[in-house]
This record gives structure tokens, C-alpha cells and sequence, in this order.
């Protein structure tokens, strides 16, 4: 393998390995020796790509951030309609979250660092913006019933989201996620969503929305 594979390799290792640690319990309670010993590595090896177990949270959050900025990008590039843009974004991040502990990990140290370090912009008011954009769009093309508050929608299903990936990660490691998601988007949708309003994209009834 050549060395650049091979370092590619080792840094992946770590962060899958750090990921695998942090997503079980957390940062504070999570020590290099632990992550060193899941991926099989030395210390040389470890400092070789990373300064700090910090540097490790780090380049897990940068991850997680880069991935949801593609998932925003992706669906806004399907031409899709506003409201069916957020049920394949919230649903495809939740499929995500289930499969990949890398991204698991990035998701919860960013909402703990939030909380342990004052002044770090909250991930939660961010998205909660993006999705009131989001159903501003629908009402300005008439998909919304009459009366619906985009900001107050916002805060429900970001408040639902942030219930469900608590509870799903303490029962099932995340595994029921996006079911979880999905009942909450076939529920929240169609109270706010116009009577003649349909589903458009890849995703369907099985979602959990009932087309009108």
C-alpha cells in the first residue's frame, strides 16, 4: 500500500475509532488510551495525525458539518418543492445518522460543545432558520394551510428531531432513528401542508406522508 493510502488509512482508523468511543460516552469520559487500544494504533501514530483527542472532536464536527451542507445542496439541486426538499433532508439525515457512527459522533459532540463552550454559534437556532426558509418558500408558493407559522413549524420539528435522536440514541444506539423521523414528519406535514399539497421526489407514502 502506498504511504499515502496507508496514512489515509491510519487517520481514518482514528477517527472511526474516536467516533466509536465518543458516540458511546461522550467526550469528557472518552480517553486517548481507549480510542488508541479500539483502532490498534500507538501513540506515535496517533500524534503523527492529530495534536490532541480535541483535534480528533474537531475534525468529527467539521465532518458532520460538511456532510449536512452536501445534504442541503443535493436536495435544493433536485428542484423539488420546498416542503417535500425538508422530508427528504430530514429523512435521508436521519438513514445517515443509523449507518455511520463517524457521523453520530460529530453530531453529539457538536450539540455538547454548544453546551460546554459559551459563545459557539448553536447548531439548533441554524437549522431552525433553514427550515423556516424552507416553509416560507412553500407558503409563498401556496402549499401551506392558511394561518401557518413558518418559525413555530421550525421549532417543532427541530425540537422533535433533537427529542427523537436523544431518545432513539439512548434505547437503540440510533437504530430506530429514522423511523422515529419519519413519524414525526407523517405527523407534523400534513397538519401544516395545503389539502391538495403532494410528496414530489423519490420519497413516498411509505415515508409516512399520505399524498392528498
Amino acid at each position: 500500500m502506498p504511504q499515502q493510502d496507508r496514512a489515509y488509512a491510519t487517520r481514518e482508523a482514528i477517527l472511526h475509532a474516536a467516533a466509536e468511543e465518543f458516540d458511546r460516552l461522550g467526550y469528557e469520559r472518552t480517553s486517548l488510551t481507549a480510542v488508541l487500544a479500539r483502532a490498534g494504533l500507538t501513540k506515535g501514530a496517533f500524534y503523527f495525525h492529530f495534536a490532541s483527542k480535541e483535534a480528533v472532536a474537531s475534525a468529527l464536527i467539521d465532518r458532520q458539518s460538511e456532510l449536512w451542507t452536501q445534504v442541503r445542496e443535493t436536495w435544493r439541486a433536485r428542484g423539488v418543492d420546498p416542503l417535500s426538499a425538508l422530508h427528504g433532508m430530514f429523512a435521508e439525515s436521519a438513514d445517515r445518522m443509523a449507518a455511520d457512527v463517524v457521523l453520530r459522533a460529530g453530531v453529539r459532540l457538536a450539540a455538547d460543545r454548544e453546551i460546554g463552550y459559551p459563545g459557539v454559534p448553536s447548531t439548533h437556532i441554524m437549522w431552525e432558520k433553514l427550515i423556516a426558509s424552507y416553509v416560507v418558500e412553500a407558503g409563498e408558493r401556496g402549499d401551506l394551510r392558511p394561518g401557518v407559522d413558518p418559525d413555530a413549524v421550525a421549532r417543532t420539528l427541530c425540537g422533535a428531531a433533537l427529542g427523537a435522536r436523544l431518545i432513539s440514541s439512548a434505547t437503540t444506539a440510533c437504530a430506530d432513528f429514522p423511523a422515529r423521523i419519519r413519524e414525526v414528519l407523517g405527523y407534523v406535514l400534513p397538519c401544516v401542508a395545503a389539502p391538495e399539497w403532494k410528496l414530489s421526489g423519490s420519497q413516498n407514502t411509505a415515508d409516512g406522508v399520505t399524498e392528498a
